[in-house]
């Protein structure tokens, strides 16, 4: 590294090198979650990803580019719809007013008194 332009020229080839492992690696995770294609067709694009790398993934992606960008659509649609459910279903927990209703109707019946009435009441709203 005898000057600027070396160190600069080092940093852009490892931004290239870099940003072709990510290109690389989507590649390579979107022919394993691709159900459409056979066996065959990911051996043979696996082994052309290893034998000319550059050309295969150019190839690939613009031959089967739009196909990437609707699988990584839907799975990224099907994630948020299952996040959406999960949060739908554990937020129904017990509110503060619903607690404070069955404290009053236990308090109501009897079955507590005055101060475990407060402390149930401090509990729920605090």
């Amino acid at each position: 590294m005898d000057s600027f332009m070396d160190w600069f020229w080092l940093m852009l080839w490892w931004f290239a090198f870099v940003m072709y492992l990510m290109v690389l690696f989507h590649i390579i995770g979107d022919l394993f979650r691709d159900h459409e294609l056979n066996g065959w067709w990911k051996a043979l694009w696996l082994i052309a990803l290893l034998v000319v790398p550059f050309v295969s993934a150019l190839v690939y992606l613009i031959a089967r580019g739009r196909g990437m960008a609707e699988r990584q659509s839907a799975r990224v649609s099907t994630a948020r719809a299952e996040t959406d459910a999960y949060i739908r279903a554990t937020a129904g927990g017990p509110t503060a007013a619903s607690q404070i209703t069955e404290a009053k109707a236990l308090y109501d019946a009897g079955a507590i008194n005055d101060e475990e009435f407060a402390a149930l009441k401090t509990r729920a709203m605090g």
